[in-house]
């Protein structure tokens, strides 16, 4: 299959109990793992693989949806639907950077801020960031990608006044950590990291171009400077299908 559709109708058995978008998914399924369709590459549009497989645009749209909970493609709002990447390892330590661990991946590494604002800091984050619970504090939105494709979406909460203007630093840079060096904070360290597992809610696998459903990794980690001082409290929401986080001792 080519990123076009065009070429002969694949013919599709009838009758034999097997349904028709069942067999397109499968038949795609084949292609990615024979690397005909390799990773990244965009598929047919639905027109052109309803007029390939001679079927409706409501069947082919029904086998892309399934192929999107195999978590074998993903579906971008206004592009078209794409072939999944290989899990990215993503190693968790001491320091732990996300634009590092991308780039030595080999791919490119952004950060898009989604919304910024200041609110009063719940007890669990006051106690992690060394305030008073309704103390002010920084919280942004973020969606974190690898040559574009959304990796992890977080809510990152920094104390105030430390931080202030640091949603407009990070908007331009990208980037946490350049952002911290622009506020004189050339190293950090993560105190710690909570892991569990849970399923996408519907505003979350929508920023991450994911299924709804799909399990996400939850990370909740706590950063300090070279002195001791909370700096970050994040949570953060991996697509499970996109990393393999390994903890570093």
């Amino acid at each position: 299959m080519d990123a076009s559709g065009d070429g002969p109708v694949t013919i599709l058995a009838r009758g034999e109990g097997l349904a028709a978008w069942r067999q397109i998914a499968d038949g795609v399924a084949s292609d990615i793992e024979a690397g005909r369709l390799a990773a990244g590459a965009q598929l047919p549009t639905e027109a052109a693989l309803a007029a390939r497989f001679g079927v409706n645009r409501h069947t082919v749209r029904r086998a892309l949806a399934a192929l999107a909970e195999r978590g074998l493609v993903r579906a971008t709002q206004g592009r078209g639907t794409f072939v999944e990447t290989p899990r990215l390892t993503y190693p968790i330590g001491r320091r732990t950077r996300f634009s590092e661990i991308v780039s030595k991946a080999g791919r490119e590494a952004w950060g898009d801020l989604i919304a910024s604002e200041t609110v009063p800091a719940d007890p669990a984050t006051a106690e992690a960031l060394g305030l008073a619970p309704g103390d002010p504090m920084l919280e942004l939105l973020t969606i974190h990608r690898a040559d574009g494709t959304p990796l992890s979406t977080a809510r990152t909460c920094l104390p105030l006044p430390r931080f202030e203007g640091f949603a407009t630093t990070y908007s331009a840079m990208g980037s946490l950590t350049r952002a911290y060096a622009e506020f004189g904070i050339a190293d950090y360290t993560r105190l710690s990291t909570r892991i569990h597992a849970r399923p996408a809610a519907a505003d979350e696998a929508a920023r991450l171009d994911l299924a709804p459903g799909r399990v996400l990794i939850v990370l909740t980690s706590v950063n300090v400077d070279a002195a001791g001082v909370p700096i970050q409290a994040t949570r953060s929401l991996f697509a499970a299908d996109r990393v393999e986080l390994v903890v570093e001792g």
